[in-house]
C-alpha cells in the first residue's frame, strides 16, 4: 500500500484517446466536454452561443467581407444563398447547386467578390451593386474577334482521333465535323475547339461522329484530315475547375474532372484571361502533377508557396516571382487530402491545417527553418477518436481556436497555442445539430439544426446558455491513477481539492461543492480559492477517472488546478 498526492495544474493535452489512459506523461483528461483549455494550462466552461438569426435551411457558412463597414455571412442550402447582414436577412439569391452540390463547392474572395468552383458547374461569381448581390457565370475575356482566353489541351480520350471538315449548310463560317470514330456527345454543343489556328465553337451535335461548328472568320477546307486539334479545358463535357484561390495576382485553378492534376494559373492582374500567349512573364501558366500515382488535386492554398493538397500528397510552387519559365514545383509529403467534399485549409500560426484523407488526421503542413521543405505533422495524433466524419472547420485566430463540425451533429475544438505548449481538443455538445462552422471578424459563427428548425448563432461571452434558451452541461475527468510508474489494483480517493478562479457552480464526483452565500448574487463576479471534497470511497476499477467535474447550471466555472489525495494497492 502506498500513499499519494497529485496534482495536476496544466491540462495542455485536452481529451487523450483510450490507447493512452496508461501513459503518466501527458497532461491530458480521459474526457472533456464543453470546456476549453486555457493559456495557462488551466479549464473553462465554454461560452454559450447567442441567437443571431432563424435559417430557412443550412448546409454550409462563408463569410463575405465586401468593404471595412459591409460584412456578410452567406448561408448556402439546396438552391439558395441567403445573405446575412448581423440578424437581418438581407437578400435571398436563387442558386445553381443542388444540396448534393455543396459539400463539393469551393470558393475564393478577392476585391469584394466571390468565385464559386465545381467541376459540374460553369463557376460563379457573387459581387455586391449598389444596392443589390448578383450572381453571374465567370467568364474568361473576350477578344475583339470573339475568341475567349480560355486554356485548351488535348485529352486522352482525343489520342487518335482525327477531324474531316466539310462544308455546312449553316452557313459559310460552319463546317460539318466528322471524326473518324465515335467521340462526339451532345454536351461538346456550346464547347470550343482550337484547330486550324483558330476557335471553333460546336452548334450542334447530329452523331458520335457528327457534330456541327462555327468559326468566326473565313478558313480553308484542309484536303486532310485535322490530327492537331485541342479542346477547351473547362466545358460542359469536359467539366469545370475543382479548386480554386488568388496567388501572387493569378487566379488559380485546381483540377477539374476530366484533367483531375492539372493547374491554371490565370495572367497577372486579369484574372478572367488564361492566354498563355508567347510565355512573357506576366502570361498565363498550365502546369500538370507529374507522379507515379494518380494526383486529383482537393484543393489550392495561396501560403508563403502555392500549395496544392490532392488524395494523394501535399505540393508546392515555391517560385517567387512566379512566371512561366521559373515554376519550382515539388511533391513534399505524401498524407493526402479528402477529394469527396471540401474542407477548407486553415491558416493557424503561420502553417496550413488540413484534413487527411482518411479523415482522422489533422495536419499541419508548416515548412522547416531553412523554408525549402514541408513536413505535416498529426495535430490530433493524442486525440483520433474525436474525428469522427469532418464535415466543415474554421479557425479563430483571436480565441485560438480550430472548430472541426462533425456529421455526427458534434464539433471537435482544439485549443492551440504553440508558444505556451497548449494543443488540446475537447468537444463541444449542443441541443441540437452543429450544421457549419464559420469565423469572421473574430466572432465564431454557427448554423445549428434544433428540432426542425435552423438558426444561425454566434458564440458569446456574456451568454451562459445556448440559442437564448437551451442549457448545456460541461464534464471533465482525469486520466486514470499511475504512482510512480505504477498501475494500482485498487485505489481509495481521501480528499479532491480544486484551485477555481471565478467560479460559480462545481460538482465533485457527483457532489456539489458549496461555495459561500454571496457568490450567487448576480454582481458576483465568482469564488477565486481553493475548494473541496473529503471522503470519496474505495474504487477497484482503477481504469476508472480519479475525479470527474461537472455541472449543467448557466454559470460560470474556471478550473486551474485539481489536487487529488489518498492510498492505492498495486
Amino acid at each position: 500500500m502506498g500513499n499519494f498526492i497529485k496534482t495536476q495544474n496544466s491540462f495542455a493535452s485536452g481529451e487523450v484517446s483510450p490507447e493512452f489512459l496508461a501513459r503518466e506523461d501527458i497532461n491530458g483528461l480521459s474526457r472533456l466536454e464543453n470546456m476549453d483549455v486555457l493559456g495557462a494550462g488551466g479549464l473553462r466552461r465554454r461560452r454559450g452561443l447567442a441567437p443571431v438569426a432563424d435559417l430557412y435551411d443550412a448546409m454550409r457558412l462563408i463569410p463575405f467581407i465586401v468593404s471595412e463597414d459591409q460584412r456578410y455571412i452567406l448561408v448556402l442550402s439546396a438552391g439558395h444563398l441567403e445573405v446575412y447582414s448581423g440578424s437581418t436577412m438581407y437578400q435571398d439569391l436563387l442558386v445553381p447547386w443542388k444540396d448534393k452540390d455543396l459539400p463539393q463547392l469551393q470558393y475564393a474572395q478577392r476585391f469584394g467578390t466571390i468565385i464559386f468552383v465545381h467541376p459540374d458547374y460553369q463557376p460563379h461569381v457573387l459581387s455586391k451593386g449598389e444596392t443589390r448581390f448578383e450572381l453571374n457565370v465567370f467568364n474568361f475575356a473576350i477578344n475583339d474577334n470573339m475568341t475567349k482566353n480560355i486554356p485548351f489541351m488535348r485529352f486522352d480520350d482525343a489520342d487518335g482521333v482525327k477531324i474531316t471538315l466539310t462544308p455546312s449548310n449553316s452557313g459559310s463560317n460552319f463546317a460539318t465535323l466528322t471524326t473518324n470514330k465515335p467521340f462526339w456527345q451532345k454536351s461538346n454543343v456550346y464547347g470550343r475547339l482550337f484547330m486550324l489556328g483558330m476557335q471553333w465553337v460546336v452548334t450542334e451535335y447530329v452523331s458520335p461522329t457528327v457534330v456541327v461548328a462555327g468559326v468566326n472568320g473565313g478558313f480553308n477546307m484542309p484536303s486532310n484530315p485535322i490530327s492537331d486539334w485541342k479542346e477547351a479545358a473547362f466545358s460542359n463535357r469536359r467539366g469545370w475547375p475543382c479548386s480554386i484561390t488568388f496567388h501572387q495576382n493569378r487566379l488559380v485553378f485546381g483540377g477539374s474532372k476530366s484533367w483531375p492534376s492539372g493547374v491554371w494559373m490565370s495572367q497577372v492582374g486579369r484574372h478572367n484571361n488564361f492566354s498563355v500567349g508567347t510565355g512573357l512573364d506576366d502570361e498565363a501558366i498550365f502546369i500538370t502533377l507529374i507522379s507515379e500515382q494518380r494526383q486529383q488535386i482537393c484543393t489550392v492554398v495561396s501560403s508563403d508557396n502555392l500549395q496544392i493538397l490532392t488524395s494523394v500528397g501535399e505540393w508546392a510552387i515555391s517560385s517567387k516571382p512566379l512566371t512561366p519559365s521559373s515554376v519550382d514545383i515539388k511533391q513534399h509529403t505524401d498524407v493526402g487530402s479528402v477529394s469527396s467534399r471540401y474542407l477548407p485549409p486553415q491558416k493557424i500560426e503561420g502553417s496550413t491545417v488540413f484534413i487527411s484523407k482518411n479523415g482522422k488526421d489533422i495536419r499541419e503542413l508548416i515548412l522547416d527553418e531553412l523554408g525549402e521543405n514541408y513536413s505535416a505533422t498529426d495535430l490530433c495524433a493524442l486525440s483520433k477518436h474525436l474525428m469522427q466524419d469532418p464535415i466543415d472547420l474554421a479557425y479563430n485566430d483571436d480565441t485560438h481556436q480550430l472548430f472541426v463540425v462533425m456529421a455526427n451533429g458534434d464539433m471537435a475544438v482544439l485549443n492551440k497555442n504553440s508558444s505556451l505548449g497548449i494543443s488540446a481538443w475537447s468537444v463541444y455538445k449542443t441541443q441540437g445539430k452543429f450544421l457549419s462552422v464559420t469565423v469572421m471578424d473574430g466572432e465564431t459563427y454557427v448554423a445549428v439544426k434544433r428540432e426542425d428548425e435552423y438558426k444561425l448563432e454566434k458564440f458569446s461571452d456574456t451568454s451562459m446558455i445556448d440559442g437564448g434558451e437551451f442549457g448545456f452541461s460541461f464534464t471533465v475527468s482525469s486520466l486514470p491513477l499511475r504512482s510512480g510508474g505504477h498501475a494500482p489494483k485498487k485505489v481509495r480517493v481521501r480528499k479532491i481539492g480544486l484551485r477555481v478562479l471565478k467560479t460559480k457552480s462545481v460538482f465533485i464526483n457527483g457532489r456539489r461543492v458549496a461555495l459561500p452565500n454571496e457568490v450567487y448574487a448576480p454582481e458576483h463576479p465568482g469564488y477565486s480559492g481553493d475548494i473541496s471534497v473529503d471522503f470519496l470511497g474505495t474504487n477497484p476499477d482503477t481504469m476508472q477517472p480519479l475525479w470527474t467535474v461537472q455541472s449543467s447550471d448557466a454559470l460560470p466555472v474556471t478550473i486551474l488546478s485539481v489536487t487529488t489525495s489518498g492510498w492505492y494497492l498495486i
